[in-house]
């Protein structure tokens, strides 16, 4: 068995958890999120704690069920864990005139292209903009879904990569880029 999935997920106060036709839903005081959980796992609630088991009559092989229940059993968790506190993601642009605003979730970056980019997060997104002089620009992201904020961290971050030889781009608040030498290092 997986250990990840043999670790029971404790309840926090103020949060409901449901199971309905292999789909657990969780509620709680920052939203309501659901997953599909596979036949081949058993989903328990009992004593204020969710446990997984896998389903030994279950066709699919040891190895896939193996999988699914340490994955499932992380998943219902990220979902616990956002309704109860929710996740925060805190990017920096670093850049000679790299800006940024937003007009409710309507994101505008300003990254040295000849054109703005524009961005229209989903609603369950709270977006937090921050410029300061002399300071880089910052954008903060706040959910519920960990999984969702982590696909617009990735799309926004594709707008302007990190690059190795002079830092910029969008960057995640504390990463350290691992710098380059040019070509004048080789030279001498």
């Amino acid at each position: 068995m997986s250990r990840i999935g043999k670790l029971p997920i404790s309840i926090p106060a103020g949060v409901t958890v449901s199971i309905k036709d292999g789909v657990v839903t969780v509620k709680g005081p920052k939203g309501e999120l659901s997953q599909k959980v596979d036949s081949s796992i058993k989903t328990i609630i009992e004593d204020g704690q969710i446990t997984f088991e896998v389903d030994e009559n279950n066709p699919v092989n040891y190895k896939q069920k193996q999988a699914f229940h340490g994955l499932y059993r992380s998943l219902v968790n990220n979902m616990v864990v956002g309704v109860s506190e929710g996740y925060k993601k805190t990017m920096e642009l670093v850049g000679v005139g790299y800006r940024v605003s937003n007009q409710g979730n309507l994101v505008e970056f300003s990254l040295g292209y000849t054109h703005p980019i524009f961005i229209q997060l989903p609603s369950e997104v709270k977006v937090e903009t921050k410029s300061e002089r002399n300071q880089n620009p910052i954008i903060t992201l706040e959910s519920a879904d960990k999984q969702l904020l982590g696909l617009i961290c990735a799309k926004i971050r594709s707008f302007r990569k990190p690059e190795p030889y002079k830092g910029k781009g969008i960057l995640f608040q504390g990463e350290v880029i691992r710098r380059k030498s040019g070509k004048t290092a080789a030279a001498k």
